[in-house]
Order: structure tokens, then C-alpha cells, then sequence
């Protein structure tokens, strides 16, 4: 049925463009905080690719120097100079450990270098800024701790530029320095090991290996670091060895800065120098800290100086300042790595919070429909045998609209049928009239009033004006009802404190799975809540599918309103606010027409959700009221804004999360946790078919629904909700009847 007045903006379709940027934003965040959070530092991976020894390396690189230099397409190895070390760390910064290093360094006034990874850089960029003005350098291990061997080249690429944004963004400054994760000395590379130093060449990088590899990854004990850092003529004397004299102040690489000539003996030749590897990161580093400061009193005693890796191979400095541009860049970067870390662990906390909620409400959903099914087998009171006015507001209802009248006039009830033709273009006057012409003695009355198009609201009211009882069903013209659904459905107001009631629409074309997915929310979610909602006096929506209201309280709140696209629930919560009960009826049966493609389906479920946040915003006022009106603000309203609204927005994400754990994270756990809350799902959907007396075969379909289904209703949700927030206004958008089912006998199913 159309709705009169109310236009739409198809161009520009700028809600759609919010939700894909929107979305696109969110998948961005998601990802970075992915590649943050579970890619990197990630021990195991790597090397050796291939028998070591193998073709491919020169002889002169495997067992050449640390320092490997293939820029300009040569191909040289650099070592440390006589007599000093170059300490390099790994894998940080790190918030705990890498200033405890450095507390370490300052300490005994030696520099170091420090490979860094991007990702951690951007983390905490402050780290990098103290290591630069501490005097140390800081050199390239990727941003996300990539094996830079088997890496394509775009990823190689990716990794160094991505580095060196961070590190100009952080401490404003551009290394020349590369360690590739995963390496040790010369000796161990490989034939793609080779190959990723050759293209880090062609990108301007010199490559830093090490002479000593101290292992302290493996977290073996302090000394097992200390003895294998020292060169093994020193290693049995490391732990006895006393300390060297503490340099004088001022002597960053731990040497006197005075030069004694007069009457000194010849120095002793210095000792090989050698680069060191070490690790400020990616694990437990408290090993590591305690052997620093053993490791540098022990090899100043025996002669060593310290320097960083350029001033040991006496290179010049390959660090220089970045210009501005790098900076931006890389502040940019930084930036947006600090809101999706930021996001990311929000959405983390939001998750959990999101599933105990869920499963507050299931416990909560079961609970209440076992105290409304035993309340229910008690009487309203005494028997409403008065006869009932019955409203059908038919617009192009020409294909199931004879179902619909036939079915009324099986009713046990006594009652009188009103359509109103709200200026169909079918043949659904013509249909009705046939009815009227060939009516057969003892059947109810039948009557139509045929109006210009106004909608919906405007032929309910029309109805209600023309009706004779004092007590108003309402349903589609594409439902029936069961013989005994009106009898069913107006018992409740032998309580004259009720002033409407929900009946318990089902849906009659099962058939197809889009079907059977419809039917089991009908059962499961629709009906469960309207139990509960009846128990805690905050019923949102009677359905318009099947609904009975009092005439005194259709009156009093002026009528069926056309403020919003869910008459329904808009007038529900009218009545409930002027103090009425709205209760749920389950008895009272009703056989719908479901959506039976994806663009009906969404189109129904859009107007439904549009039209939904529409009536709550236009209700918001009874969550400051008391009583009746505040049972409806505070309980049902703040139910619907937590389960139909924020949950919906959250949902997408646990399935984002759920998908990039299975792939990138332990699969068994979260397949072990989508499992369990399957089963829980499908508890608790057998429970409500039983309530329901419906039989459980369509719950095969169940695991498919939760995959497929769910999705939908959530982009329904953020679609409705992008267009309310663009402004956008929605037309009435009414689906096509095909008349799939015939009015069922009593008790039975149509199928």
C-alpha cells in the first residue's frame, strides 16, 4: 500500500555513499588493527628456506662480514673495526622493555642500534624519539615482521616504505639501516635470503647481519646470554672478569677521552671487533636486560669499545633528517594506527560485552516465555462473545484478498468484515464485490468502502469510522485467519485495563529456504519477544498482520497516525502511553504472505526498520514518564535500542572478527565459540517451536540463517539507520502479492 505525501531523493543516493564510506572506514581500522595486533613479531616463521651451503650466495657474503652493502649492484661485506662492538636490538620499541635497555645503556654510557618494526613504532613513537636523542641509531626491520625472503616485491616494498614513514613521523629522521627479520649471520643465508638483500639494495638500504647471535629469544638464562655474546676466548673468563673503571663523564662510547702518551707501554693489539644481536622486543626481555649489564663491563674489561653500526665500521651516519613531507606522512600514519589501536580495543571490549548481553537476553527470552505460557492457561475473565468489527485496508490485493475475506468468514466469531480499497489499480474492488454479490445466508456481513489512495493509516481510520463494534481487529489483506482467531484474539479485553492485543502471525509460505529463514524468526525471535514484553508491560508493536484494538482507546489517541511508516507499532505505543495494556495473545493465529525474493525481502524489512526508529524517536519522551507510559520507555524502548539498533551495528564486526580469527588467529577456538553459540541458538529455537506447536524441520536451515539471514537484517538496519541520519525520507514501499496459500482449516498448517 502506498503512503501519501512522503517522497524520496534517488539522486544523489547519499546514504548510500555514507554507508560505504562508513564501511570502508571500518574495514580499514579493522585491518591495520589485524595487522597490528596478530602479524606482528610473529616467532617461527622464516628461514632457512633451503639447504644451507647452497648455489646462490657469494662465497665472499657468506663468509664475509656482517655488514652486507649491494647498493649500486655491487656486491661487498663490511665488519666491525678492531676492538669495537656494535650493540643492535631487535623487534622493539617495546613500552616495557626497550627503556630498561636504554636505562641500561645510559648507565654505562654506550650507544647501540636499534632495528625497529613499524608497527610498533607507530605504537609508540615517543620509544624512537629517546633512542635517537640518546645518540643511538635506528634501522629497518619491516612494519609488520615480514620473512622479507619469500615476500613478493610489492610486500618488500610496502614493508620498508611503510617503516620509514613511522620512524620520519616519530623522530623525524630517514635510516639507511635494514636488518630483514628472522636473520642471523652470514653464513645462514640462503638463496632467497640473497635475493631479498639484493633488492634491499636496489632500495638504498645496507644490510646488517651479525657476527654473534646471542640467542636471548630463547630465554636461557642470563649467563647462557652473557656466554654467548662474549668471543670464546673470553667466554669461560665472563663471569669472574672485574668490571673496567666507569668512563669519564661525558665518553658516550666508554673510553677515557684522555690521550696518556708520556711513558705508557705499547698497547696490546685490539681484539676483533663483531656486531652483536640482541632484542629489545617481541617477548619476555628481562633476561636480556640483566646479561646487558654484565655483557658491558665484561667486554670493556677486556679492551672492546662500544659504538653504533655506521661509527663501528666506520661508515658516516646513515641516519639524516627527513623533510617534510616524510614527516607528514608519517604522522599521518602514526595517527591513524593510534584511533584503529584505539577502535580496535574498544571493539574488543564491545564484543564481550555484546555476547554476555546476548546471553542475558536468551536466558532472559526463556525464562519469560515459560511464566507467559503458564499465565496463559488461566482465563482472562469472562467470555467476550460481542460481536467484533473487522478492518481490511486492501491496496492491489487482487491475488490473496478472496483468501482473506473467506477466511473471516469461517470465524466462530461473531463479527462484521469492512475492506477498504484504498484506491487500488487491480482487480481488488471487483473481487470483494463478487464476494457481496454471491453471499450465501448465515455468513457475517461484508462490506467495501472504496476511497482514493491515502494509505494505510488513512483506510484503517475509514474502517474504524464505519465499523459498528466497540472492538476493532485489524490485518492485511494477504493474511488469513484460522476459524477460531478472532475468538482467540478478543478475549484479552474482558480486562477492561487492556486496550490492545497481539495476535501470533505466522508465516504460511515456508517452501523456499528465504521462506524457512522467515518462518523461524517469526517463531524465535517475534513471538518470544512479544512474551516478554507482555510479562514486563512494554509491548512495542501489535502487528498489523493480526491486532485487536478498543475503540475507546483507538479514540482517545486520535486514530492510526501516518507520522511514521510502522503505523503499527507507532499506535501501540500510543495506546500503551495513554495508559492502556497492550498484551500477546499466542492463541490467536494468523497465516501471512512472507517476502519471497532478496529485493522484496529488503524492501519490507527497511520500510519496517525505518519506520520502527521512527516511532521510537517519536515515543522517546515516555523514558522520563512513569507508570504504564514509563514501562514502555524505560523497558521497551531501551530493549529495542539495544537489540535492534546497537547490536545489529556491532554484529557485522564479531563476524569480521570471527572470519579474520578463523584465518589468521586460532581457528579451533573460534570455531569451538561459533559452535556454542549455534547451539545455544538452536536450543533455543527449539524450545520456542515448541511453545508455538510448531514442528522443528525447518531448523536445519538454522546454521545457514545465522551466516546468511542475520547479515541481512544487519545491513537492513545500518541502511535504515544511514538514511535517517542523512535525512533522507522514505516512501511507502508495499510488496507484491502473489496469493501463495489458501486460508488453512482449523488448527492446521496452510502447507
Amino acid at each position: 500500500m502506498r503512503h501519501r505525501g512522503v517522497k524520496t531523493r534517488n539522486t544523489p543516493r547519499s546514504h548510500w555513499l555514507l554507508m560505504a564510506a562508513m564501511t570502508l572506514a571500518l574495514a580499514c581500522m579493522l585491518l591495520l588493527g589485524g595487522i597490528l595486533n596478530h602479524q606482528v613479531g610473529g616467532e617461527g616463521a622464516g628461514g632457512p628456506h633451503e639447504p644451507l651451503g647452497g648455489a646462490g650466495v657469494p662465497a665472499a657474503i657468506a663468509g664475509g662480514g656482517p655488514v652486507v652493502d649491494t647498493r649500486a649492484g655491487s656486491e661487498r661485506s663490511l665488519a666491525a673495526q678492531p676492538g669495537k662492538v656494535a650493540l643492535t636490538f631487535d623487534d622493539g620499541p617495546d613500552p616495557r622493555w626497550t627503556p630498561q635497555v636504554l636505562a641500561v645503556l645510559a648507565k654505562h654510557h654506550v650507544p647501540a642500534t636499534f632495528f625497529v618494526i613499524g608497527a610498533h613504532v607507530a605504537q609508540h613513537p615517543g620509544l624512537v624519539r629517546q633512542e635517537v636523542a640518546a645518540g643511538d641509531e635506528v634501522g629497518v626491520h619491516t612494519f609488520t615482521h615480514a620473512d622479507l625472503a619469500t615476500a613478493p616485491a610489492w610486500r618488500r616494498n610496502l614493508e620498508f616504505s611503510r617503516t620509514q614513514s613511522v620512524i620520519a613521523g616519530a623522530a623525524g629522521v630517514s635510516t639507511l639501516l635494514l636488518r630483514p627479520p628472522y636473520s642471523s649471520e652470514p653464513d645462514s643465508l640462503d638463496r632467497l635470503d640473497w635475493a631479498a638483500l639484493q633488492d634491499a639494495g636496489r632500495h638504498g638500504y645496507l644490510v646488517v647481519l651479525a657476527d654473534r647471535d646471542t640467542e636471548d629469544w630463547r630465554r636461557d638464562g642470563v649467563q647462557k646470554i652473557v656466554d654467548n655474546a662474549l668471543p670464546p676466548a673470553a667466554a669461560s673468563q665472563a663471569g669472574a672478569a672485574a668490571p673496567a673503571p666507569p668512563p669519564a663523564s661525558g665518553a658516550k662510547n666508554g673510553n677515557d677521552p684522555k690521550n696518556p702518551k708520556a711513558g705508557a707501554p705499547a698497547a696490546p693489539a685490539p681484539p676483533p671487533g663483531f656486531v652483536l644481536m640482541l632484542h629489545d622486543g617481541g617477548g619476555d626481555r628481562s633476561q636480556t636486560v640483566a646479561a646487558l649489564d654484565q655483557l658491558i663491563p665484561a667486554l670493556q674489561a677486556r679492551g672492546y669499545t662500544f659504538d653504533t653500526v655506521g661509527g663501528a665500521i666506520g661508515a658516516p651516519s646513515p641516519m639524516a633528517p627527513a623533510d617534510t613531507a616524510a614527516r607528514w606522512k608519517g604522522e599521518a600514519l602514526i595517527a591513524a594506527v593510534g584511533v584503529s589501536g584505539f577502535v580496535v580495543h574498544w571493539l574488543g571490549w564491545a564484543v564481550f560485552a555484546a555476547g554476555v548481553v546476548a546471553g542475558v537476553r536468551i536466558l532472559i527470552l526463556l525464562v519469560a516465555a515459560r511464566r507467559h505460557k503458564k499465565r496463559r492457561a488461566a482465563s482472562w475473565g469472562p467470555p467476550v462473545r460481542r460481536p467484533v468489527s473487522v478492518i481490511v485496508p486492501a491496496y492491489n490485493e487482487e491475488a490473496g484478498i478472496r483468501a482473506t475475506v473467506e477466511s473471516l468468514s469461517a470465524s466462530r466469531h461473531p463479527i462484521e468484515i469492512i475492506v477498504v480499497d484504498d484506491g487500488s489499480t487491480d482487480g481488488t474492488a471487483a473481487v470483494v464485490g463478487d464476494l457481496i454479490a454471491h453471499r450465501r445466508p448465515g455468513l457475517p456481513p461484508l462490506r467495501l468502502i472504496r476511497q482514493a489512495n491515502g494509505g494505510k493509516p488513512a483506510a484503517l481510520n475509514t474502517g474504524a469510522a464505519a465499523a459498528r463494534g466497540d472492538l476493532l481487529v485489524m490485518m492485511d489483506g494477504d493474511t488469513v485467519f484460522e476459524p477460531e482467531t478472532i475468538a482467540w484474539l478478543v478475549q484479552p479485553f474482558a480486562d477492561p485495563s487492556v486496550g490492545a492485543v497481539s495476535g501470533n502471525a505466522k508465516v504460511g509460505n515456508r517452501k523456499g529456504i528465504l521462506g524457512r529463514w522467515q518462518h523461524i524468526e517469526y517463531v524465535v525471535g517475534f513471538n518470544l519477544e512479544r512474551r516478554m514484553y507482555d510479562l514486563a508491560g512494554c509491548m512495542p508493536t501489535v502487528p498489523g498482520a493480526v491486532g485487536a484494538f478498543r475503540r475507546e482507546a483507538l479514540a482517545r489517541v486520535g486514530g492510526v497516525s501516518d507520522d511514521t511508516l510502522a503505523e503499527d507499532t507507532d499506535l501501540t505505543m500510543a495506546v500503551i502511553r495513554d495508559g492502556w495494556r497492550a498484551v500477546y495473545e499466542e492463541r490467536a493465529v494468523a497465516w501471512t504472505e512472507a517476502p519471497t525474493s532478496l529485493r522484496q525481502f529488503w524492501r519490507q524489512r527497511y520500510r519496517w526498520c525505518y519506520g520502527t526508529l521512527q516511532a521510537m524517536w517519536k515515543h522517546r519522551r515516555s523514558v522520563l514518564r512513569r507508570g504504564a507510559e514509563g514501562k514502555l520507555g524505560r523497558r521497551g524502548l531501551t530493549y529495542m535500542l539495544l537489540f535492534q539498533v546497537l547490536m545489529p551495528l556491532l554484529a557485522p564486526v564479531v563476524d569480521v572478527l570471527a572470519v579474520y580469527g578463523l584465518v589468521f588467529d586460532d581457528a579451533a577456538k573460534v570455531g569451538a565459540v561459533w559452535l556454542a553459540f549455534l547451539a545455544v541458538q538452536a536450543l533455543m529455537a527449539l524450545y520456542a517451536f515448541r511453545l508455538d506447536g510448531e514442528r522443528p524441520t525447518a531448523l536445519w536451515t538454522l546454521p545457514l540463517q545465522q551466516v546468511v539471514y542475520r547479515q541481512l537484517m544487519y545491513l537492513v538496519v545500518i541502511h535504515s539507520l544511514v538514511t535517517a541520519v542523512v535525512g533522507t525520507r522514505l516512501r511507502w514501499q508495499r510488496m507484491q502479492r502473489h496469493g501463495s496459500f489458501n486460508a488453512p482449516a482449523a488448527g492446521q498448517s496452510p502447507l
